[in-house]
């Protein structure tokens, strides 16, 4: 059954100076799309794809993918809302609530891998339409830095007889969301496509599994991506740990030196007391003697 939900946003106080804009995806060609393939999507992506952006907080980008399995398998996977772990990064476990159903207004709760700037994100679906093959999600919540961040997903079929790719499905996704504080844009859009695009690469992997038949494939490519995720954050970790071990291993090194050397000044400074001591000794014994002369000269 397919289900839409309008996606609007929500009314801005805006200066002159600071309207909404329209997003122009519709314009110019995402990599891995030929000018015929483009061409064909226009319509789709004005329709799916366009938003009211305010380039003064926000940005937005478009990414494609072309998967070589049909749309029906490749919509199985990406419908799952309640299984975003199937195929994408970073996802740690993904739980929904016990009368969970698969519909607009759904949410589900993402704990995201460690080594990211997010620990957890709430989302919600906003459009789940099977006829069309397109969905999308809202991020409402969590702890992450993708403020007002929103998504859709559409899935279209390759129609070029003369191209040779029979059963390829191109993937078209794009996003919305706000550019945090203390960043600029180019930095946010810069982390955002990366996400995606290894997502999006995760797919064609996974739908590609599963079009073949091969589904402990599926499973072994998941599990040695999670892991070589986990190898190359482990080890940053460890390149860290290290540089502050050595970091701290100067420290000691200086504080020895330093303890040498006000060890030897406190070394010298005690000889000088030493002598310091003696002379007055001799100072006092003189005084002595000088005093029992003047009282003999006295007399």
């Amino acid at each position: 059954m397919a289900e839409t939900s309008s996606i609007e946003d929500p009314p801005q106080q805006s200066s002159s100076h600071d309207q909404p804009d329209t997003t122009t995806h519709h314009l110019s060609p995402p990599p891995g799309l030929s000018h015929q393939e483009f061409t064909s999507l226009i319509p789709s992506i004005t329709e799916f794809h366009t938003y009211r952006l305010n380039k003064s907080r926000q940005c937005s980008s478009l990414l494609a993918q072309k998967i070589h399995a049909p749309r029906a398998v490749v919509w199985s996977i990406v419908r799952r809302f309640d299984k975003p772990q199937t195929y994408k990064h970073f996802i740690k476990s993904c739980s929904v609530r016990d009368n969970f159903t698969l519909s607009v207004g759904s949410t589900r709760d993402v704990n995201v891998i460690s080594g990211l700037p997010a620990a957890t994100s709430t989302e919600r679906l906003d459009i789940l339409d099977d006829s069309r093959f397109v969905t999308g999600f809202t991020i409402i919540g969590g702890e992450h830095r993708l403020r007002n961040y929103r998504s859709v997903t559409s899935l279209h079929p390759v129609n070029n007889p003369d191209s040779g790719e029979d059963d390829v499905t191109i993937v078209l996704e794009s996003y919305l969301v706000d550019v945090p504080e203390g960043n600029t844009e180019e930095d946010t859009r810069l982390f955002a496509d990366t996400v995606v695009k290894l997502n999006l690469q995760k797919l064609a992997s996974v739908a590609a599994a599963v079009y073949s038949g091969d589904a402990a494939a599926v499973e072994n490519r998941a599990k040695r991506s999670y892991l070589g995720l986990w190898v190359v954050f482990s080890g940053l970790s460890l390149v860290f740990l290290g540089l502050w071990a050595v970091f701290s291993g100067v420290l000691v090194v200086l504080g020895a030196v330093d303890g040498v050397y006000f060890g030897a000044v406190s070394g010298v400074f005690g000889v000088v007391g030493v002598f310091g001591a003696v002379d007055g000794v001799f100072g006092a014994v003189g005084g002595v003697f000088g005093a029992v002369g003047g009282v003999f000269g006295g007399f």
